[in-house]
């Protein structure tokens, strides 16, 4: 369990090389938004997470399957996860935060669809359609 990164995932890093390719320029990890979402841009108050389909329990994925040992402490723990998740995403819209979810079998399937909507809703805040 130690060696599991919360931070830097493979995932996560093809969103940031997809948006960098796009010329979208962000934070990672900024300590003064909620829950520290993977990627923001504060100035125009969009805000992106990348979820492990196992780790925050994505339903219907073929990546998501509770584990057969230990059960209660797993489902207490994606629930947690999901609960966190939820009220993450509640205080960054207070925030007048966009806010998109993004999970890590789309980006590894390529439905890059929310990216690319983050993308336009980036450069629609800068002025250029």
């Amino acid at each position: 369990m130690s060696a599991i990164k919360n931070s830097g995932t493979k995932p996560e890093i093809l969103m940031r090389k997809y948006l960098t390719q796009a010329g979208v320029r962000y934070r990672c990890n900024s300590k003064s938004l909620p829950g520290k979402p993977d990627v923001s841009v504060k100035k125009w108050k969009l805000a992106v997470n990348v979820h492990g389909c196992f780790w925050h329990g994505h339903k219907n994925c073929k990546n998501f399957r509770l584990p057969k040992s230990n059960v209660r402490f797993w489902r207490e723990k994606i629930t947690r996860n999901r609960e966190r998740d939820t009220s993450n995403r509640l205080d960054l819209e207070e925030a007048g935060f966009r806010y998109f979810e993004i999970w890590q079998c789309e980006i590894e399937r390529g439905d890059l669809e929310k990216l690319d909507e983050f993308i336009s809703e980036y450069w629609k805040a800068r002025g250029i359609d």
